[in-house]
């Protein structure tokens, strides 16, 4: 006699998901642990008064006031507002232009590339003593912002599909439907990926310009307290020279999302 084995019904498996957290809650932890190390180090005091803790940071920032930020601030943020939109008009006009005379290329990206690589000690002195006011301050921080920007053009106006040629032709389109349905709308992310680089890079050469000279500017009030010896001071015009350069990186992403809602977007 045979026995029948009876199997018992075997329940599903269960698929434990791991949730994974949102990305700022990871960003906010970083920061978090960075100002607790911070502020542990400038209370002990262990690179000789040269890192103060961010509490004493944030205790002067108070104590001079808002209007000593503001006036400083105005000023670096209208020198670099100015150069990043000089700086990227002309580097995605002669993307453009590259596009449409390829013999152009070489000595355009040439062009870029010494903008890039020119050392500021060598052109500002000459920038300083050719023009006068706000203008060498705006120079550079075009100059911050060319090449990342013509790059990006170039190479998103060049990343549309072949096949979405062929469906323009085939509806009667020319070289300029081409461009504006095709590549410009091809290039978009990437022209956004650049300006989002081009943001805090404006920042950083309109500060920089500051330091050959000028009247008012986070770079002139910089170079006043470390003349000054006021450390905390330093620090905090730093900080808000890193703030600013945050919210300009942000911002540009918020603006390249909502224009550009059929881009691949990163998990993280």
């Amino acid at each position: 006699m045979t026995a029948t084995a009876v199997s018992a019904p075997v329940a599903p498996r269960t698929r434990t998901r791991r949730r994974r957290l949102p990305a700022w809650v990871g960003g906010i932890i970083g920061i978090t642990a960075l100002l607790v190390v911070w502020e542990i180090v400038g209370q002990l005091d262990l690179a000789s008064g040269s890192i103060p803790p961010p509490t004493d940071i944030v205790s002067q920032m108070f104590d001079d006031g808002w209007q000593f930020y503001w006036n400083n601030v105005r000023v670096t943020l209208s020198e670099a507002a100015w150069g990043y939109v000089y700086g990227n008009v002309l580097a995605i006009g002669l993307a453009f232009v590259v596009l449409l005379v390829p013999l152009l290329e070489k000595p355009t990206m040439q062009l870029g590339i010494l903008s890039y690589c020119i050392p500021v000690i060598a052109i500002g002195p000459i920038l300083q003593i050719t023009f006068d006011g706000q203008t060498p301050k705006i120079i550079l921080a075009a100059m911050f912002v060319f090449f990342t920007t013509l790059v990006g053009t170039l190479v998103g106006l060049r990343s549309a599909e072949p096949v979405m040629f062929d469906v323009v032709r085939a509806y009667g389109g020319g070289r300029v439907s081409e461009l504006v349905k095709v590549r410009i709308r091809a290039a978009l992310p990437s022209l956004f990926a650049a300006l989002r680089i081009a943001a805090p890079a404006a920042i950083l050469g309109a500060i920089i310009g500051e330091y050959l000279g000028g009247e008012s500017g986070i770079g002139i009030a910089m170079i006043a307290s470390q003349t000054s010896y006021e450390v905390t001071r330093t620090w905090g015009l730093a900080l808000v020279a890193g703030l600013l350069a945050a919210v300009a990186y942000g911002a540009t992403a918020m603006v390249g999302r909502a224009l550009t809602p059929w881009a691949p977007r990163s998990e993280r």
